[in-house]
């Protein structure tokens, strides 16, 4: 839906609002079309309950309304002398109709200065589970989201068991698009395994249904960060659908909604304006090879020959650390090493065993169907593709059949246009155009294991609408169940040199935390 379309929808809902509670705010002491006029009614409301007017703004927010809605029905309820849990349920069985029942057929009386405790233990349980639930989904939503990695493509910087704190501020809080969803869940609800959202994932492309038209229009909150080369980055995956379509194909329906894609953690190597290659695995960004931070350390797999017929796995991992296990190739004298950094490599070569090492590379202009961007005229592969232009909003570029490839996703589905081919000729919204200016800022994410990552070499471009947040802190990390690695516990995700732990100062200050609590709770007892 657009904005207006929801425009129209808030001013339903004031209608409908003010129907069914006129004579509620009468009999609370207001004049009767307060209960009419847009978010007076809504600060008169939280009077009326004996709430703060601060209220109003969760009222507002996407997601955190969600929960806002049923305790506002059932605060009014009560604040109208109706506490039974026969009145709880249908205030909220009914999404606040019961209201209309109290306001014209109900013998009612507005209850003044209504206590806020709830006169039962369960009530004040429920109160409490209910606010807890949404103070963590704001924060979760708008300031800060835990994440955990789940792969190796950033190993090194980022390891499989490390536990983030992903900011929303730095590059400006997304405000959720999907409106009605659960809280403090992704795409998934855990244990019974269902959806979490309400959207027709079958008709995402065409977005007919009602409920695809119930997605809030794209808006994030102003930050006060931009997206650097060579930073890590949280955001949606493009290509993530609940089909079981090839995530390469170029031509598939990503059916599900932008905020409820796959959270994915990679390195922007690309920034809006650059002009990107990739030569014999290694970036290039206009002209020059990019250079990683000290902290980062780039990853390539290779077949290596020994001179006797096996390994020892466990201990040449220990050793020389390499990341991932290595396997035999088609039962033969061959190991395959998925992912060595150049160190590691280095110290390996001299291992005793070894008869040869032999990088797993591709050829200069050896087609790769599985790369971006899945189109016979581009003969580019995993270590030798581009150069490609990034776009950058405002920028526009000569649009032909050519590089239309390259930019036909972007037009017709990031950016929401019609697209149509007749003969030579390129159409968008109808009309014959031979350039296009980008209205949005894209970037190029890419893994440091560069021969084990999934990244934009094979789906493209990350609009920066599917930009979640900057990670900036390790608070916990575990290899595997049973293995704390206590060194990375409280570590900044960004910065040079070796990453340096805050646990021991986190622990002391929570420990000066609670002591000074426990003597404030003691001393204003014996007070």
């Amino acid at each position: 839906m657009t904005w207006t379309e929801w425009a129209i929808v808030f001013f339903v809902i004031q209608i409908i609002h003010g129907l069914g509670t006129w004579k509620l705010y009468k009999k609370a002491g207001y004049d009767s079309w307060y209960a009419f006029v847009p978010i007076y009614n809504a600060v008169t409301l939280m009077k009326i309950i004996n709430r703060s007017p601060y209220w109003t703004i969760l009222l507002f927010l996407p997601m955190i309304n969600v929960i806002m809605f049923p305790i506002i029905w059932v605060e009014t309820s009560r604040s109208f002398g109706k506490n039974s849990y026969l009145d709880t349920f249908l205030a909220v069985i009914s999404l606040g109709f019961y209201n209309y029942y109290l306001n014209y057929f109900a013998e009612i009386n507005h209850i003044k200065n209504k206590d806020r405790i709830p006169k039962s233990s369960s009530g004040e349980w429920v109160n409490s589970i209910l606010f807890a639930i949404v103070a963590a989904t704001l924060v979760h939503t708008y300031f800060i989201q835990p994440y955990v990695i789940p792969s190796s493509s950033l190993e090194k910087s980022l390891l499989v068991g490390d536990f983030l704190l992903v900011s929303k501020y730095n590059f400006g809080a997304r405000a959720p698009m999907t409106a009605v969803a659960a809280p403090m869940v992704h795409d998934t609800i855990p244990i019974i395994k269902k959806k979490s959202y309400l959207f027709n994932d079958e008709d995402a492309h065409q977005k007919t249904s009602w409920l695809n038209k119930l997605q809030f229009p794209y808006f994030r909150l102003p930050g006060f960060d931009t997206i650097d080369r060579n930073e890590i980055v949280v955001f949606n995956s493009p290509a993530d659908s609940t089909d079981n379509i090839n995530i390469f194909s170029s031509d598939r329906n990503y059916n599900k909604p932008i905020d409820k894609k796959i959270n994915l953690v990679k390195r922007c190597v690309g920034t809006p304006g650059d002009t990107l290659e990739i030569k014999n695995g290694f970036v290039y960004i206009n002209g020059e090879k990019n250079i990683l931070p000290d902290r980062a350390a780039l990853q390539f797999s290779y077949f290596v020959q020994p001179k006797t017929n096996q390994f020892n796995a466990k201990l040449i991992k220990e050793r020389y650390d390499i990341t991932d296990p290595f396997q035999i190739i088609n039962n033969q004298n061959t190991y395959y090493f998925s992912a060595i950094s150049d160190e590691a490599l280095n110290k390996f070569q001299n291992h005793p065993n070894v008869s040869s090492i032999t990088p797993n590379k591709e050829e200069d202009g050896a087609r790769n169907p599985n790369i971006f961007p899945h189109h016979p005229d581009y003969q580019w592969n995993n270590d030798f593709f581009g150069p490609l232009y990034i776009p950058k909003k405002g920028q526009t570029i000569d649009l032909n059949l050519k590089v239309l490839p390259l930019y036909k996703r972007l037009i017709s589905v990031y950016e929401k246009n019609d697209l149509e081919i007749i003969g030579d000729d390129i159409y968008i919204n109808g009309n014959l155009v031979t350039t296009y200016t980008f209205k949005q800022n894209y970037y190029w994410m890419m893994g440091d294991n560069r021969h084990n990552s999934l990244d934009a070499r094979a789906w493209g471009f990350v609009p920066f609408d599917h930009v979640v947040g900057k990670p900036i802190f390790i608070w916990m990390s575990w290899d595997g169940i049973k293995n704390p690695r206590w060194k990375r516990f409280f570590t900044t995700v960004h910065g040079s040199g070796e990453p340096i732990s805050f646990l021991i100062p986190f622990l002391i200050v929570l420990s000066i935390w609670y002591g000074f609590n426990k003597w404030r709770r003691r001393n204003k007892k014996i007070n």
